[in-house]
């Protein structure tokens, strides 16, 4: 609560020097001449405003040399610095408000300092082996598991990655020298195990950093790679069974028929028969083929001579001009992915004519988009729509876009699908402008 404000108090002791000074004025006039009056007025009364005005000045001195220590205690991160000082007028509420940021910044404080303790011990006992360089190439952190690792289990704190680097097996020297993503093995106890490393680069507080993240995969891989082999047995003892079966009866009636004499059905019989072994022919033909996947072997193309070839096997419509530029890919394998799409457009339902096929350049990266108007998929479907053998059509083997993505992916790129507003899907593939680089 104020009992007087700073400017009632000026206020008061101006008008009481005032009133002294006109009271010695008065009182010299009757002793002496009027100059000297004056003159012994001013004599008397300096030395006393000079210490009223030292004395009203005291307060602030005060007030400002614990505002500049409390600002060096800020500035070293020590926020218990707090203001004793207690006065009722504007200063007061000064410091009130001086103690209540302190507060509120020594509570902020120890929220960070609980959640930095909580990550610290965190990534200190995540499986994971992490570590932090830094824009000098030093390690400016790493958790147990890279210290395990990497070092034997000493702190690595401050020391060169590079120097590290030379003492690593070479196929983490490797995965490390490619600067990107990557399964590799190393061989830990006389057994390989397999491993990922992602790395990343970014800026922290305007230094160039770059974080390395170290996972071993035998185990989650194993899991995957058994689900996969079961799912492959699956849909090839489904596939076998549906042409088995009918070749097997088909063979029986055509055994009772000849020995019964009746020939004339015969030939259909065998045709029938045919029908079902070259359908299962076909079948494992598809899954041969996504298994024997070549690397892809680059060319220089042009856009314009790509889009022309695919025209001649499927139809789309182009809603802008292509792109008359190069880039480097394998051409029958990148035509064959965009085929694979173009029919599936085509399969969706939506009139033939609203298949449209778009390539631009964007930020260094192709875009090529299929889209369609037919009924688009659910969000169930679109999420497992890229894996092999995964089909929602009654003959469909599952591979047609399984085999684009591999395609797309053994090139750098992605390839993604989203539903269109008003109806249809959209694919989305992103390859990368320069050979040999990859898009995340």
């Amino acid at each position: 609560m104020r009992v007087f404000s700073l400017a009632g108090k000026l206020a008061l002791l101006l008008w009481l020097s005032a009133l002294a000074g006109a009271v010695v004025v008065v009182m010299l006039e009757s002793l002496l001449a009027p100059s000297w009056a004056l003159a012994g007025a001013v004599a008397l009364l300096l030395p006393l405003l000079l210490w009223i005005a030292s004395a009203v000045m005291q307060p602030f001195r005060r007030l400002l040399r614990a505002l500049d220590s409390a600002i060096a205690s800020y500035r070293d991160g020590d926020f218990s610095f707090g203001i004793a000082l207690r006065r009722r007028d504007e200063m007061g509420a000064l410091i009130e408000a001086h103690n209540a940021l302190g507060m509120a910044l020594r509570t902020r404080n120890q929220h960070l300092a609980q959640r930095e303790l909580l990550l610290d011990t965190v990534l200190q006992h995540t499986p994971v082996a992490l570590w932090l360089v830094d824009g000098h190439g030093r390690i400016a952190l790493c958790n147990l598991a890279a210290r395990r690792l990497l070092g034997g289990g000493r702190s690595l704190a401050g020391e060169s990655f590079t120097a590290l680097i030379d003492g690593l097996p070479a196929p983490l020297r490797n995965a490390l020298a490619a600067g990107d993503d990557g399964l590799f093995m190393l061989e830990i106890d006389g057994m390989e195990e397999r491993y990922h490393l992602a790395q990343r680069g970014f800026r922290l507080q305007g230094v160039p950093h770059r974080l390395y993240l170290l996972r071993r995969m035998t185990r989650e891989l194993a899991r995957a790679e058994v689900a996969v082999w079961k799912k492959v047995i699956r849909v090839i003892s489904h596939e076998l069974n549906n042409s088995l079966a009918p070749i097997t009866s088909l063979a029986h009636s055509g055994a009772e028929l000849a020995r019964r004499g009746q020939l004339a059905p015969l030939p259909d019989v065998f045709a029938r028969i045919g029908e079902r072994a070259q359908h299962l022919h076909r079948f494992i033909a598809d899954y041969a083929q996504i298994a024997k996947l070549p690397a892809p072997r680059r060319e220089v193309v042009r856009w314009p001579a790509l889009i022309d070839a695919l025209a001649a096997h499927a139809s789309f419509r182009l809603p802008y001009p292509v792109p008359d530029a190069s880039v480097s890919i394998d051409p029958a394998q990148m035509e064959q992915a965009l085929l694979n799409l173009v029919k599936n457009a085509h399969e969706a339902g939506g009139p033939a004519v609203a298949v449209e096929l778009e390539v631009q350049l964007m930020d260094s990266l192709w875009r090529i988009e299929v889209r369609d108007r037919g009924s688009g998929m659910s969000e169930a479907v679109l999420a497992q729509a890229l894996m092999p053998f995964y089909s929602t059509k009654r003959s469909g083997s599952g591979l047609g876009l399984a085999l684009t993505r591999e395609i797309v992916e053994a090139h750098g790129g992605r390839i993604s699908l989203a539903n269109r507003e008003g109806g249809g899907l959209c694919v989305r593939i992103l390859l990368p402008d320069a050979q040999g680089e990859s898009v995340r």
